[in-house]
Protein backbone atom coordinates (compact mmCIF):
# COMPACT_ATOMS: atom_id res chain seq x y z
CA UNK A 1 0.00 0.00 0.00
CA UNK A 2 2.86 2.37 0.68
CA UNK A 3 4.03 1.70 -2.88
CA UNK A 4 0.50 2.53 -4.06
CA UNK A 5 0.66 5.86 -2.26
CA UNK A 6 4.06 6.65 -3.74
CA UNK A 7 2.78 5.87 -7.24
CA UNK A 8 -0.29 8.00 -6.64
CA UNK A 9 1.66 11.02 -5.47
CA UNK A 10 4.42 10.78 -8.07
CA UNK A 11 2.17 10.23 -11.06
CA UNK A 12 -0.54 12.69 -10.16
CA UNK A 13 1.92 15.43 -9.35
CA UNK A 14 3.44 15.23 -12.71
CA UNK A 15 2.83 18.19 -14.21
CA UNK A 16 -9.18 24.02 23.18
CA UNK A 17 -7.13 25.06 19.89
CA UNK A 18 -3.58 26.27 19.53
CA UNK A 19 -1.70 28.71 17.37
CA UNK A 20 -0.70 27.44 13.96
CA UNK A 21 3.00 27.10 13.14
CA UNK A 22 4.70 28.93 10.30
CA UNK A 23 8.03 28.29 8.61
CA UNK A 24 10.96 30.65 8.11
CA UNK A 25 10.04 31.89 4.65
CA UNK A 26 9.73 35.44 3.42
CA UNK A 27 6.24 34.84 2.08
CA UNK A 28 4.81 33.65 5.40
CA UNK A 29 1.76 35.13 7.07
CA UNK A 30 1.23 34.89 10.81
CA UNK A 31 -1.76 32.82 11.91
CA UNK A 32 -3.66 34.20 14.89
CA UNK A 33 -4.24 32.21 18.06
CA UNK A 34 -7.79 30.96 17.76
CA UNK A 35 -10.49 31.00 20.40
CA UNK A 36 -11.45 27.70 22.03
CA UNK A 37 -15.08 28.29 20.99
CA UNK A 38 -14.17 28.94 17.36
CA UNK A 39 -15.81 25.80 15.96
CA UNK A 40 -19.21 26.57 17.47
CA UNK A 41 -19.36 30.35 17.03
CA UNK A 42 -22.14 31.51 14.67
CA UNK A 43 -21.58 32.27 11.00
CA UNK A 44 -20.38 35.79 10.23
CA UNK A 45 -20.79 37.72 6.97
CA UNK A 46 -21.81 36.36 3.59
CA UNK A 47 -20.45 32.90 2.78
CA UNK A 48 -21.21 30.51 -0.07
CA UNK A 49 -19.91 27.06 -1.02
CA UNK A 50 -19.76 25.72 -4.58
CA UNK A 51 -18.65 22.20 -5.50
CA UNK A 52 -16.16 21.96 -8.37
CA UNK A 53 -15.58 18.77 -10.34
CA UNK A 54 -11.88 17.93 -10.07
CA UNK A 55 -12.03 14.46 -11.59
CA UNK A 56 -12.79 10.87 -10.63
CA UNK A 57 -10.98 7.61 -10.12
CA UNK A 58 -12.09 4.13 -11.14
CA UNK A 59 -10.68 1.18 -9.20
CA UNK A 60 -10.76 -2.52 -10.09
CA UNK A 61 -10.55 -3.38 -6.37
CA UNK A 62 -11.87 -0.86 -3.85
CA UNK A 63 -11.10 -3.02 -0.83
CA UNK A 64 -7.50 -3.60 -1.85
CA UNK A 65 -6.76 0.11 -2.16
CA UNK A 66 -8.97 1.79 0.45
CA UNK A 67 -9.18 -0.66 3.33
CA UNK A 68 -6.65 -1.92 5.87
CA UNK A 69 -8.69 -5.10 6.38
CA UNK A 70 -10.66 -7.47 4.13
CA UNK A 71 -14.38 -7.40 3.53
CA UNK A 72 -15.05 -3.71 4.15
CA UNK A 73 -16.09 -3.00 0.54
CA UNK A 74 -18.11 -5.33 -1.68
CA UNK A 75 -15.86 -7.34 -4.00
CA UNK A 76 -15.19 -5.89 -7.41
CA UNK A 77 -14.70 -2.46 -8.96
CA UNK A 78 -15.82 0.93 -7.74
CA UNK A 79 -15.22 4.63 -8.21
CA UNK A 80 -14.59 7.79 -6.24
CA UNK A 81 -15.16 11.41 -7.18
CA UNK A 82 -12.50 14.06 -6.75
CA UNK A 83 -14.28 17.11 -5.37
CA UNK A 84 -12.86 20.59 -4.91
CA UNK A 85 -14.72 23.61 -3.57
CA UNK A 86 -14.99 27.35 -4.05
CA UNK A 87 -15.70 29.25 -0.83
CA UNK A 88 -16.68 32.88 -1.26
CA UNK A 89 -16.71 35.01 1.87
CA UNK A 90 -17.30 38.75 2.01
CA UNK A 91 -15.62 39.35 -1.35
CA UNK A 92 -12.75 36.90 -0.78
CA UNK A 93 -12.32 33.73 -2.84
CA UNK A 94 -10.91 30.44 -1.55
CA UNK A 95 -10.30 27.13 -3.33
CA UNK A 96 -10.28 24.02 -1.14
CA UNK A 97 -8.23 21.23 -2.73
CA UNK A 98 -7.19 21.29 -6.39
CA UNK A 99 -7.81 17.79 -7.72
CA UNK A 100 -6.02 15.97 -10.50
CA UNK A 101 -3.55 17.93 -12.66
CA UNK A 102 -4.88 19.70 -15.73
CA UNK A 103 -2.48 17.70 -17.91
CA UNK A 104 -4.90 14.76 -17.94
CA UNK A 105 -7.92 16.91 -18.85
CA UNK A 106 -10.21 15.57 -21.53
CA UNK A 107 -9.11 11.98 -21.21
CA UNK A 108 -7.93 9.37 -18.77
CA UNK A 109 -4.64 8.21 -17.31
CA UNK A 110 -3.80 4.70 -16.18
CA UNK A 111 -2.28 5.07 -12.74
CA UNK A 112 -1.55 1.36 -12.27
CA UNK A 113 -4.04 0.48 -9.55
CA UNK A 114 -6.72 2.84 -10.86
CA UNK A 115 -7.65 5.05 -13.80
CA UNK A 116 -7.93 8.83 -13.35
CA UNK A 117 -10.27 11.08 -15.34
CA UNK A 118 -10.60 14.87 -15.55
CA UNK A 119 -13.21 16.58 -17.72
CA UNK A 120 -12.68 20.27 -16.85
CA UNK A 121 -10.00 22.26 -15.10
CA UNK A 122 -10.73 24.44 -12.10
CA UNK A 123 -9.91 27.52 -14.20
CA UNK A 124 -12.56 26.55 -16.77
CA UNK A 125 -15.17 26.15 -14.07
CA UNK A 126 -14.21 29.45 -12.46
CA UNK A 127 -14.70 31.13 -15.85
CA UNK A 128 -18.32 29.94 -15.81
CA UNK A 129 -18.65 31.89 -12.55
CA UNK A 130 -16.97 34.98 -14.07
CA UNK A 131 -13.81 34.42 -12.04
CA UNK A 132 -10.17 34.13 -13.08
CA UNK A 133 -7.40 32.15 -11.36
CA UNK A 134 -5.89 35.49 -10.30
CA UNK A 135 -9.09 36.26 -8.39
CA UNK A 136 -8.39 33.46 -5.91
CA UNK A 137 -7.10 34.77 -2.58
CA UNK A 138 -6.49 31.49 -0.74
CA UNK A 139 -5.75 27.91 -1.79
CA UNK A 140 -6.37 25.46 1.04
CA UNK A 141 -5.02 21.92 0.69
CA UNK A 142 -6.36 19.12 2.87
CA UNK A 143 -3.24 17.01 2.42
CA UNK A 144 -0.26 16.22 0.22
CA UNK A 145 -1.62 13.51 -2.10
CA UNK A 146 -1.62 14.22 -5.82
CA UNK A 147 -5.39 14.01 -6.36
CA UNK A 148 -5.71 17.03 -4.03
CA UNK A 149 -2.74 19.12 -5.17
CA UNK A 150 -2.72 18.68 -8.96
CA UNK A 151 -3.76 22.22 -9.95
CA UNK A 152 -2.41 24.18 -6.95
CA UNK A 153 0.41 25.83 -8.92
CA UNK A 154 -2.16 27.42 -11.25
CA UNK A 155 -2.94 29.89 -8.42
CA UNK A 156 0.56 31.14 -7.51
CA UNK A 157 -0.59 34.54 -6.27
CA UNK A 158 -2.88 33.03 -3.63
CA UNK A 159 -2.05 32.38 0.00
CA UNK A 160 -1.34 28.68 0.39
CA UNK A 161 -2.71 27.01 3.52
CA UNK A 162 -1.54 23.43 4.15
CA UNK A 163 -0.32 21.16 6.93
CA UNK A 164 3.34 21.81 7.76
CA UNK A 165 4.63 18.23 7.46
CA UNK A 166 2.62 17.64 4.29
CA UNK A 167 4.19 20.71 2.71
CA UNK A 168 7.68 19.67 3.75
CA UNK A 169 7.25 16.10 2.47
CA UNK A 170 5.94 17.30 -0.92
CA UNK A 171 9.29 18.84 -1.89
CA UNK A 172 11.10 17.15 -4.75
CA UNK A 173 11.06 16.59 -8.48
CA UNK A 174 7.28 16.80 -8.93
CA UNK A 175 6.71 19.49 -6.32
CA UNK A 176 3.15 20.86 -6.62
CA UNK A 177 4.04 23.93 -4.53
CA UNK A 178 6.96 25.34 -6.50
CA UNK A 179 5.77 28.96 -6.55
CA UNK A 180 5.64 29.09 -2.76
CA UNK A 181 8.79 27.06 -2.26
CA UNK A 182 10.79 29.51 -4.41
CA UNK A 183 9.17 32.57 -2.80
CA UNK A 184 7.57 33.53 -6.12
CA UNK A 185 4.10 32.69 -4.87
CA UNK A 186 1.75 34.33 -2.42
CA UNK A 187 1.84 34.08 1.35
CA UNK A 188 2.35 30.71 3.00
CA UNK A 189 0.55 29.36 6.06
CA UNK A 190 1.77 26.05 7.46
CA UNK A 191 -0.39 24.38 10.09
CA UNK A 192 0.48 21.76 12.69
CA UNK A 193 -1.48 20.81 15.79
CA UNK A 194 -3.91 23.68 15.34
CA UNK A 195 -7.18 24.95 14.06
CA UNK A 196 -6.82 27.84 11.63
CA UNK A 197 -9.32 30.69 11.41
CA UNK A 198 -9.03 31.16 7.66
CA UNK A 199 -10.68 34.58 7.27
CA UNK A 200 -10.15 35.79 10.84
CA UNK A 201 -13.82 35.87 11.82
CA UNK A 202 -14.66 32.21 12.50
CA UNK A 203 -16.59 31.74 9.28
CA UNK A 204 -14.25 29.09 7.81
CA UNK A 205 -12.02 26.91 9.96
CA UNK A 206 -9.33 24.45 8.89
CA UNK A 207 -9.27 21.57 11.40
CA UNK A 208 -6.10 19.61 12.13
CA UNK A 209 -6.90 15.88 11.90
CA UNK A 210 -3.65 13.93 11.35
CA UNK A 211 -3.37 10.27 10.49
CA UNK A 212 -4.11 9.93 6.79
CA UNK A 213 -1.05 12.12 6.34
CA UNK A 214 1.06 13.77 9.07
CA UNK A 215 -0.79 17.11 9.08
CA UNK A 216 -4.05 16.31 7.31
CA UNK A 217 -6.79 18.97 7.47
CA UNK A 218 -10.58 19.07 7.18
CA UNK A 219 -12.62 22.26 6.62
CA UNK A 220 -15.64 23.65 8.46
CA UNK A 221 -17.64 26.18 6.40
CA UNK A 222 -20.36 28.07 8.27
CA UNK A 223 -23.27 28.97 6.02
CA UNK A 224 -26.52 30.69 6.94
CA UNK A 225 -28.28 27.46 5.97
CA UNK A 226 -26.06 25.56 8.41
CA UNK A 227 -22.42 24.46 8.72
CA UNK A 228 -20.81 22.07 6.25
CA UNK A 229 -17.87 19.86 7.23
CA UNK A 230 -15.64 18.90 4.29
CA UNK A 231 -13.80 15.69 5.07
CA UNK A 232 -10.55 15.93 3.16
CA UNK A 233 -9.53 12.25 3.21
CA UNK A 234 -10.66 11.62 6.76
CA UNK A 235 -12.91 9.11 5.05
CA UNK A 236 -12.99 8.01 1.42
CA UNK A 237 -16.59 6.75 1.44
CA UNK A 238 -19.72 6.36 3.53
CA UNK A 239 -18.74 2.72 4.09
CA UNK A 240 -15.39 3.83 5.51
CA UNK A 241 -17.14 6.23 7.88
CA UNK A 242 -19.57 3.57 9.07
CA UNK A 243 -16.86 0.93 9.58
CA UNK A 244 -13.94 3.19 10.57
CA UNK A 245 -11.95 1.78 7.68
CA UNK A 246 -8.86 3.42 6.25
CA UNK A 247 -6.23 2.74 3.59
CA UNK A 248 -3.26 0.68 4.70
CA UNK A 249 -0.93 3.47 3.56
CA UNK A 250 -2.18 6.01 6.14
CA UNK A 251 0.78 7.41 8.06
CA UNK A 252 -0.71 6.43 11.44
CA UNK A 253 -3.63 4.12 12.18
CA UNK A 254 -3.74 5.30 15.80
CA UNK A 255 -3.84 8.97 14.83
CA UNK A 256 -6.45 8.26 12.16
CA UNK A 257 -8.79 6.59 14.67
CA UNK A 258 -8.31 9.47 17.10
CA UNK A 259 -9.02 11.97 14.32
CA UNK A 260 -12.12 10.03 13.25
CA UNK A 261 -13.46 10.29 16.81
CA UNK A 262 -12.72 14.02 16.90
CA UNK A 263 -14.26 14.56 13.46
CA UNK A 264 -17.48 12.90 14.62
CA UNK A 265 -17.50 14.91 17.84
CA UNK A 266 -17.13 18.15 15.87
CA UNK A 267 -19.86 17.10 13.44
CA UNK A 268 -22.22 16.41 16.35
CA UNK A 269 -21.38 19.56 18.30
CA UNK A 270 -21.72 21.86 15.29
CA UNK A 271 -24.62 19.90 13.75
CA UNK A 272 -22.72 20.14 10.49
CA UNK A 273 -23.64 18.48 7.23
CA UNK A 274 -20.77 16.08 6.55
CA UNK A 275 -19.59 15.94 2.94
CA UNK A 276 -17.13 13.12 2.20
CA UNK A 277 -15.15 14.56 -0.66
CA UNK A 278 -14.55 11.26 -2.50
CA UNK A 279 -18.07 9.83 -1.99
CA UNK A 280 -20.16 9.96 -5.20
CA UNK A 281 -23.41 9.97 -3.21
CA UNK A 282 -22.34 13.08 -1.28
CA UNK A 283 -22.14 15.22 -4.42
CA UNK A 284 -25.91 15.73 -4.18
CA UNK A 285 -25.60 17.16 -0.64
CA UNK A 286 -24.63 20.48 -2.24
CA UNK A 287 -26.35 22.29 -5.12
CA UNK A 288 -25.29 21.24 -8.60
CA UNK A 289 -22.70 23.50 -10.24
CA UNK A 290 -22.88 26.42 -10.91
CA UNK A 291 -25.28 26.94 -8.01
CA UNK A 292 -23.88 27.47 -4.51
CA UNK A 293 -25.00 26.61 -1.01
CA UNK A 294 -25.46 29.68 1.16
Amino acid sequence: MRRSLQLLSAALLMSGCRAAETANNSNNVEVKVVDANLLTTPAVGQTSLTRLDCGRGEFPDMNGFFSDRPGVYPPGPGKVVDSCYLIQHDGKQMIWDTGFPSAIKGGSKNMGEFTAFLDKSIAEQLAQLNLKPTDIDIVGISHMHGDHTGQAAEFPQARLLIGKADYEQSAGKDDPFGPWRTHKGGELTLVSGAETDVFGDGSVVAIHLPGHTPDHLALLVKLKSGPVLLSGDMYHSTIAREKKAMPGFNTSKEQTLQSMDRFEKIAAETKAKVVIQHEPNDVAKLPAFPKAAE
